[in-house]
């Protein structure tokens, strides 16, 4: 199937385009966590020619733990991600979790994220499809790649063609997550636009009991190899203190590495973008 690209902004997404970043916290701490990440993210992608969405939760809906962190809220939230959007002249993503949230998030968001556990959740779908904005869709843990072309048949049937396929990771056993890079091969064939998220492909889901565990020093690793096979973009969370980070901190890549990261990054993308297309049957 022909590779389909769709506009966030003014940026062109595609799995034959130079890669886009989505990028920015796990979740909104504070307005000054928000303002030094979305000021490091702008300097380093504009330095090395990077288009970028700006990323961060208002609600972690899905926490492990009734004490956990979950985000000012959506109406807070909102107002941060519009003035960053104002201020800083960048496309914003958050996700949504029920039909309220996305009634509010769509006067605001360039893109609505669905999580991956509610990634089959059809009321949602259609309610993300009907706003007419892009829809980044997480693929569920619990899911092989095959099974994401329902997902593209829900969305496709309430009239948005604006879909993007994001990669997290599997479930493979308990406390564990893979990534199947022939899998990421599957979804591009569905001619939509793939994101690889390897922060949270990092995850090791419960593994603190009350909490995820992470393994963010083989997040270099596995976005090479991911972005090796030619994507739209890579979905990458990072904190100024992973270690005080209030959510997902073992996964997120400190800031002060994001230029070195994301250079290493580009240099992988030219690359494969760069070599003529070879069919193996």
């Amino acid at each position: 199937m022909k590779s389909k690209t769709l506009t966030i902004g003014d940026i062109e997404v595609g799995n034959t385009k130079p890669f886009t970043l989505i990028s920015g916290l796990n979740v909104i701490e504070s307005g000054a966590i928000v303002e030094e990440v979305i000021g490091e993210l702008t300097n380093s992608t504009r330095e090395l020619d990077i288009p970028l969405v700006f990323k961060a939760s208002f609600d972690k809906a899905n926490r492990s733990s009734i004490n956990s962190f979950r985000g000012p809220g959506v109406d807070e939230g909102l107002e941060i991600l519009s003035d960053i959007k104002s201020n800083y002249k960048v496309p914003v993503l958050s996700d949504v979790h029920n039909e309220d949230q996305i009634i509010k998030a769509s006067k605001v968001l360039d893109v609505i994220q669905i999580p991956a556990f509610l990634c089959r959740q059809t009321d949602l779908l259609l309610a993300a499809a009907k706003t007419d904005l892009p829809i980044n869709v997480k693929k569920g843990q619990f899911l092989s790649p095959e099974e994401m072309e329902n997902i593209i048949k829900k969305i496709l049937h309430f009239k948005n063609e604006k879909i993007l396929l994001c990669e997290r990771g599997t479930t493979f056993g308990y406390n564990n997550l893979v990534v199947d890079m022939v899998g990421l091969s599957y979804m591009k064939s569905y001619g939509f636009p793939v994101i690889f998220d390897v922060t949270h492909s990092l995850q090791k889901p419960g593994g603190l009991g009350d909490r995820t565990a992470g393994r963010r020093k083989h997040s270099l690793d596995l976005a090479k190899s991911a972005m090796s096979i030619g994507l739209s973009g890579l979905f990458l969370e990072v904190h100024p203190n992973p270690n005080e980070a209030k959510c997902d901190g073992p996964c997120a890549l400190p800031l002060k590495l994001l230029k070195d990261f994301l250079y290493q990054l580009k240099e992988v993308d030219n690359l494969a973008k760069s070599q003529p297309f070879l069919k193996i049957e």
